[in-house]
């Protein structure tokens, strides 16, 4: 699971839910139709940042689950990490932004590469672990924050978050949850088959 996850690259953000197509929505807890939204909202917010200021925000990286929207990087200044936060908060379906976009240099090439494989560790230790869904988190990592999204258990978030704080070189923590009851989990649950009496 590791070498899988970095041979994605220095991609920071990674979700693993199995195959494309129906086994991907079979295994997360987003309907079919907001997952295509979340895939829209990432592509459009990133053409969006990109047309609108160019060189001034060199690094933004926006991800988007079930319509909630992590916008992480970094960029010059606060009224340009206001703008950004604007700008996206305006693409078609968001439902809600949280905006960690620090100030100040882009981060280098190294400090990239380190983030993804701290993503890779977490990802990895999270299917080692038997007590949690390793497919229904997505997992982003900036200057060795790690931010977890998801529709998960107050149970979930907890174990969840002492795995991925239990990773080398991660400095702290951020939830992006939605929460979701346990009564809300089991109704999520495939029904098991019915028994044929014939």
């Amino acid at each position: 699971a590791l070498m899988l996850c970095l041979s994605l690259g220095a991609c920071a953000p990674v979700v693993m839910g199995g195959f494309v197509g129906t086994a991907m929505v079979a295994s997360d807890r987003r309907t079919p139709g907001a997952l295509v939204e979340d895939e829209g909202i990432e592509q459009r917010g990133s053409a969006a940042v990109r047309e609108n200021f160019g060189e001034n925000v060199a690094h933004v990286n926006i991800t988007s689950y079930n319509r909630q929207v992590l916008i992480t990087g970094e960029v010059a200044n606060d009224r340009v990490r206001t703008q950004v936060e604007q700008l996206v908060s305006k693409l078609p379906n968001v439902r809600s932004i949280v905006n960690e976009l620090g100030v100040g240099p882009v981060s280098s090439v190294s400090e990239r590469s380190n983030d993804a494989l701290i993503t890779a560790r977490v990802k990895a230790s999270m299917i080692d672990s038997a007590d949690i869904f390793a497919s229904v988190y997505k997992v982003v990592t900036e200057r060795g924050t790690v931010y977890l999204m998801g529709r998960v258990t107050q149970r979930e978030a907890a174990r969840a978050t002492d795995i991925a704080r239990g990773v080398p070189s991660v400095k702290r923590v951020v939830r992006v949850f939605e929460y979701i009851t346990e009564d809300e989990l089991k109704a999520m649950q495939p029904k098991p088959p019915k028994e044929d009496s014939t």
